[in-house]
């Protein structure tokens, strides 16, 4: 018997998995999972995968990434699924070719019949005896990938699939869904939340044991039920905080994780209460907080979780007095993250820093100095070039990511020789060290790029109120929310024409997009019209109630 599990990244289907199989195992059948702990049973299979994620490969075409998909799936079926199926029970896969199928179809733009007769070549004729969807919100699912990297950071480049952008999840999970609804008889929908783990978990061992037995249990009576509309900002903060108290005791990391960048008594109250059992992710929660009270909890915190503690010192904390005290206190333990605490920073203070701080950490250091473009900068990185091995090192991935981090934001000569040697280790880097830069060797790399690498692109044009900039805008924004979080602020007749038109296909994005204009009567009318129509959606939820909260804190200044 072949059970599939599939999803969108992050949904929990490998969490999923892999307690099925475990409870399988002690109700005494002989279970296989050919994807135990994450890893592909096939060695070969398992750098197929690592291949197609690393962002290296950045020109690979989706015909090309089809075939790359289906060699995995082939070689995982034919090495170690068809033998397993002959001496097992139950042979369990997270992800099929079904992955494949969706991520060329919706997730490219392949069309059908060009990618379902490569498939059914590979599967030949094998079926799976029972497809469990783990359904969720993308934005949910976001949060979840994120925690676990807030929580345990692993050093590395990201995904390439991930270049595409956020709009890339919401195409992959509508494929998902179609495929579902094409073949309810295999298929079976799970939505993964409101439910404890145990639950979801007792309720697919429950329907593998009945379908073993040839018995389908009756499908679940509906729960949907119309979310009820809101009406204005303040019942958004209410709705939000509900959630989050529901967290709290459901989901205590994910009630942790959406506390980021929200101020006042409420907020810091929960903070108290969630950091006995999430220190990292509380500490997180503190991003570019300055108030009394967030500063008393990163020192209460510092020991804890010193790398997100110290990862909190953004924007207004960057550097405020308090914040070198924490540096100070966690120089000898956490350097590296020291380091980049830095970013950005030119101060004396932070060039004493960085100067103690080089032999340990030099990586990190070099990778602080982006946007300054002063000798002293210069000088260096070049003296940490020459200690990796000249620039030739910038054709190695790691050291080229170092190289374009320091250069995000700098134009100039000598910045441009060395992105044209990083090039080929790390494109990707390349593209986001070109955040802000309007000159015409920018313009001409986005323009190459923009295709393989929308969301790369599009974040490099943060801020950007350039005709050429518009147009790569209105080129990709309607598959790609960046395109709205790279206007964050902008007004104007185009700025207010893209958040228009991309409204209601990403409506949390276009809320965010507004930045300051949020706490203006346009600005607050145009996210209480979005609540409205899209009172389901919980990324919006979230962005109405912190800009209740910034909104209710003008009114109190202009009062005063």
């Amino acid at each position: 018997m072949l059970i599939v599990f599939e999803g969108i990244d992050g949904s929990g289907k490998t969490t999923l998995s892999n307690r099925v199989a475990q409870e399988l195992r002690q109700a005494g059948l002989r279970v296989r999972h050919v994807r135990e702990g994450g890893q592909l049973a096939s060695p070969v299979s398992e750098s197929l995968r690592r291949f197609t994620r690393d962002p290296a490969n950045l020109a690979l075409t989706p015909m090309a990434e089809l075939l790359l998909y289906a060699a995995r799936e082939a070689q995982l079926l034919d090495e170690v699924t068809r033998p397993a199926l002959a001496t097992h029970d139950i042979v369990i896969t997270d992800r099929f070719f079904y992955t494949a199928e969706v991520l060329a179809r919706w997730g490219r733009g392949l069309p059908e019949t060009s990618v379902r007769p490569v498939l059914d070549a590979c599967a030949r004729g094998l079926k799976p005896d029972l497809v469990f969807l783990i359904d969720v919100d993308p934005t949910i699912a976001r949060a979840r990938r994120k925690i676990s990297k807030i929580i345990t950071p692993k050093p590395g480049a990201p995904s390439r699939k991930g270049l595409a952008g956020a709009g890339l999840q919401v195409r992959l999970r509508a494929g998902y869904r179609t495929l579902a609804e094409e073949s309810p008889g295999r298929w079976s929908l799970v939505e993964n939340a409101g439910l404890p783990l145990e639950v979801l978990v007792t309720r697919l061992v429950q329907d593998i044991l009945h379908v073993r037995g040839d018995q389908r249990l009756p499908a679940p009576a509906s729960r949907a039920s119309a979310t009820p509309t809101v009406r204005s900002l303040s019942e958004a903060r209410a709705r939000f905080l509900a959630h989050i108290d529901r967290w709290m005791d459901e989901e205590p990391a994910l009630a942790a994780y959406y506390l980021a960048r929200f101020d006042g008594e409420d907020m810091a109250e929960r903070r108290e209460q969630l950091a006995a059992h999430c220190p990292e992710l509380v500490a997180y929660s503190l991003t570019g907080l300055v108030t009394p009270a967030a500063w008393r909890l990163r020192r209460r915190l510092a020991e804890q979780a010193p790398v997100q503690t110290l990862g909190s010192l953004t924007d207004a904390a960057l550097a405020a007095p308090e914040s070198w005290g924490l540096r100070e206190l966690l120089v000898k333990r956490a350097p590296m993250e020291v380091a980049a605490s830095l970013n950005g920073l030119d101060s004396e203070q932070a060039w004493n820093l960085r100067e103690r701080l080089f032999f340990a950490a030099a990586e990190n250091v070099v990778a602080s100095l982006q946007r300054i473009d002063s000798e002293r900068a210069w000088g260096l990185r070049l003296r940490w070039l020459a200690d990796v091995g000249g620039k030739e090192a910038l054709g190695l991935e790691r050291v080229a990511r170092t190289a374009c981090r320091s250069l995000r934001g700098l134009d100039g000569e000598r910045a441009w020789q060395l992105r044209e040697l990083a090039w080929s280790a790390a494109p990707d880097a390349v593209l986001r060290s070109l955040e802000g830069l309007e000159g015409p060797p920018s313009w001409r790399l986005r323009e190459e790029n923009v295709a393989r690498a929308p969301r790369a692109v599009l974040d490099s044009l943060a801020g950007l109120d350039h005709p050429r900039a518009w147009a790569l805008r209105e080129a990709f924004g309607t598959q790609c929310e960046e395109a709205l979080n790279s206007i964050e602020g902008l007004e104007g007749v185009a700025a207010w024409g893209l958040r228009s038109v991309l409204a209601d296909t990403w409506p949390a994005a276009a809320a965010k997009s507004l930045g300051p204009l949020e706490t203006t009567a346009r600005g607050i009318a145009f996210t209480e019209r979005l609540l409205a129509q899209h009172p389901e959606d919980f990324a919006l939820l979230r962005h109405a109630a912190r800009c209740a909260a910034d909104t209710t804190q003008r009114l109190r200044h202009a009062s005063a």
